[in-house]
This record gives structure tokens, C-alpha cells and sequence, in this order.
């Protein structure tokens, strides 16, 4: 019993370890990609970016500025009325500006377009696409994988952003129009409250999410090159993935810069 509880764990360890050193692998390969300055095919490129830049950063403004709305109405009316001894500017900026606005954005993220760029790049690759693409004498990184990291990860970070803007000003007008509660001086607490650090801990994270995202979608996308029925399965893996990696980096980059 012992050895076959050993030998699971070894395997799973092992798995683990190969796949975080593909993804890895992976992620370099991409990243070498974006320093490159090719003269060919940069408008094909460059119309897949602002395709994905329009897909995932465009189209999802409808639904992440109702979203912002609710969510800063919400927190803002309840942290007002139990909190008056407190820093409320303070206190919206930790739980909404550090913590839920990169949150919230990510996953949406992870369910528009990270399961949209698995299921996509896992079809081109079963129906030998992507090998045309190799065969025609353009690299399929280049052409598929490029834009799609850079297109993910502005439109992530312009998101998280327009989620910040629309929680705290959005939320403090619904508020201040909508209920008796004593608001005081708030968009001055915020703006008394904001650090150096909070700027950049926006921006790192909503880089890191979007190199994230993307790279573990399209990993999962080119390695499933042989069944159609893996594409579902594969893409339910590719998101919870994603979503448990920006879960720990939002942790691991927290505690860097606030402990």
C-alpha cells in the first residue's frame, strides 16, 4: 500500500514538475518572440492584435462596467455604514484597487478569452491548420501565439483600469445620489490614500495575469493535436489552471509589496 502511495506521489511530483518546466519553456520561447523584429507578415500580426485587443478588451467593457458599478456601489454604502471610524478611502483602495478589481478582471478574462483561445488554437491544430501554416513557411508562434499575448494582456490591463475608474468614482455617485449616507470628503481620502506602490502593483499584476492567461491557454491549445473530444476537458483544465495561477500570484505579489 505504502509503495503504491509512494510511486503516485513520485508520478504526480514528476508531472508536475515536467509540465511547470514545458510551461516555462513556453513562456520564454513567447517572450523572445515579442523582443524580435521581423520585417514580414507585421500586418497580419498586427490585425490578429487589435482583433484580440477588440475581442477581449472591447467587447467585455459591457459587461465589466455594470459589473465595476454594482461591485462599488456595494462595497462603498457598507464600508460607509460600519466603518465611519476608519479610513474609508483607505479601506476602498485595499479591497477594491490591491485585491477584487484584478481579481475580477482576470476571471472574466479567463472565461471569455482564455477558453475562447484553447478551443480555437486545439481546433487548428487538429485540423492540421497549424501545420499548413508551418508548411507555408511562417512560424505558427509568430502568427498565432504573438498577438494573442499581447492582445490579452493590454486589453487586461486597460480593463483593470476602467474597473478601478468606474468602481470608485461609479460606485461614490450612486452612493452619494442614491442614499442618505454620509460621504464626506471621499474622492479626496482616495486620492490622500493612493501610493507609488499600489500604481505599480496594479500594473505588474495585470501584466503577470495576462502573460499568464495567455500562455497557459495556447500551451493547452498546441498540445491537444489529436481528438476533438479532449477540447472540452482540455479547456476546462486550461482555465482552472489559469485561474489558480493568477490566484497565487495575486498572493505572492501582495505580500511583496505590503509584507
Amino acid at each position: 500500500m505504502m509503495n503504491h502511495l509512494t510511486g503516485y506521489i513520485g508520478r504526480r511530483t514528476i508531472g508536475l514538475m515536467e509540465y511547470i518546466l514545458n510551461l516555462s519553456t513556453f513562456t520564454c520561447r513567447l517572450l523572445k518572440l515579442l523582443m524580435e523584429r521581423h520585417k514580414t507578415g507585421r500586418k497580419a500580426v498586427r490585425w490578429a492584435m487589435v482583433e484580440q485587443i477588440y475581442f477581449t478588451g472591447v467587447q467585455a467593457l459591457s459587461i465589466v462596467i455594470p459589473l465595476a458599478l454594482i461591485t462599488g456601489s456595494i462595497l462603498i454604502s457598507r464600508i460607509t455604514w460600519v466603518s465611519e471610524e476608519y479610513n474609508l478611502g483607505k479601506m476602498i483602495l485595499i479591497i477594491i484597487v490591491r485585491e477584487l478589481a484584478p481579481m475580477i478582471t482576470a476571471f472574466l478574462v479567463i472565461l471569455r478569452s482564455a477558453s475562447a483561445v484553447t478551443i480555437e488554437v486545439s481546433y487548428m491544430n487538429i485540423l492540421n491548420e497549424i501545420n499548413t501554416i508551418e508548411m507555408a513557411g511562417i512560424d505558427p508562434m509568430r502568427l498565432i501565439a504573438l498577438p494573442r499575448l499581447v492582445g490579452i494582456t493590454t486589453s487586461l490591463f486597460c480593463l483593470f483600469i476602467v474597473f478601478d475608474l468606474v468602481s470608485i468614482i461609479g460606485g461614490y455617485l450612486i452612493v452619494w445620489a442614491g442614499t442618505y449616507l454620509p460621504m464626506g470628503n471621499f474622492l479626496s481620502q482616495i486620492g490622500k490614500a493612493f501610493t507609488i506602490a499600489d500604481i505599480a502593483v496594479g500594473i505588474v499584476k495585470a501584466l503577470c495575469f495576462g502573460v499568464i492567461i495567455t500562455v497557459v491557454s495556447l500551451y493547452h491549445g498546441f498540445e491537444n493535436k489529436y481528438q476533438m473530444t479532449r477540447i472540452p476537458p482540455v479547456t476546462a483544465r486550461a482555465a482552472v489552471e489559469c485561474f489558480v495561477l493568477c490566484l497565487f500570484t495575486n498572493l505572492m505579489i501582495s505580500f511583496l509589496f505590503y509584507f
